[in-house]
């Protein structure tokens, strides 16, 4: 049930970092839950790296979204290039 929760929270914040990224991303659930859990994993390893969050503590949803869109802004980067 663990790993539902990470898909379902994952594409919430997918979503949102898709809508507040101008230009299309990548289409479709698992893309867009991908996005969102990958952003998450990004936050909390960079967060952690940065000293904003203990060892065992993950980023938290805002970080999350931030995270993801930066990722799809360089998805968009490569993507033109």
């Amino acid at each position: 049930m663990h790993l539902v929760w990470i898909i379902l929270i994952g594409f919430v914040a997918g979503s949102i970092a898709k809508l507040i990224t101008p230009g299309t991303g990548p289409r479709g659930f698992w893309l867009t839950a991908a996005v969102g859990v990958a952003g998450s994993i990004a936050a909390t390893y960079f967060g952690q790296w940065m000293g904003f969050y203990g060892p065992d503590q993950p980023a938290g949803f805002v970080g999350g979204v931030v995270a993801a869109a930066i990722l799809l802004v360089a998805y968009h980067t490569f993507r033109k290039a």
